[in-house]
């Protein structure tokens, strides 16, 4: 598909997206993070983004275009790292505060959706912030859609749910993994002393 256009799914350019990538940086509980990873990150739309929010981003895509493209939209900002690498049989070392699973997930079967999920969770920090976004509707290339996943990684032990966007079109949920004593970090509010 990046044979023919550089930015296939029109990322840059559809409102629909760009609507999409302001809810999700509008959703995440943190003014800031340390270390972000973005798996899929294709040409680097949401990246640009994430790059404001973060001390450090490691972006990948397992297509060499989207990877050049994505690693010239961020060029100005020497804190992204944008990497060939294929999820999950690659992952890079290191924890996060920060894993972004963005029209992701839907491309796995089981077996490898889990280990994406296992990945992450182990690679993410107690505290940090795990968001997943899904495109809503049935696509032949796709395993699920976004409310077909939800419960998958709703799943999973030690998140809390701290914010789940549904719309027609797509799915957006928030998670914080929480501490070692097992207690679910406070809310946006709560770290401001408003409640």
């Amino acid at each position: 598909m990046y044979r023919g256009a550089p930015d296939p799914w029109h990322l840059t350019d559809r409102w629909y997206e760009r609507r999409k990538y302001d809810l999700t940086m509008a959703s995440l509980p943190l003014p800031r993070y340390r270390r972000a990873f973005e798996p899929a990150c294709s040409v680097g739309e949401l990246t640009v983004r994430l790059a404001e929010r973060c001390d450090r981003v490691v972006a990948c895509d397992r297509v060499g275009a989207a990877v050049a493209t994505a690693g010239e939209r961020t060029s100005a900002f020497p804190h992204v790292d944008v990497c060939r690498m294929a999820v999950p049989d690659e992952w890079p070392p290191g924890r996060f505060d920060l894993v972004v699973l963005s029209e992701l997930l839907y491309y796995f079967d089981a077996s490898a959706l889990r280990r994406v999920l296992d990945l992450a969770l182990g690679a993410l920090e107690p505290g940090g912030t795990l968001v997943t976004a899904h495109w809503n509707h049935p696509v032949p290339e796709h395993r699920g859609t976004g409310a077909t996943l939800a419960p998958t990684v709703a799943s999973l032990p030690g998140l809390t749910l701290t914010a789940d966007h549904r719309e027609a079109d797509f799915v957006l949920q928030v998670y914080e993994r929480t501490g070692p004593d097992g207690a679910a970090a406070p809310s946006p509010a709560a770290r401001e002393g408003l409640v």
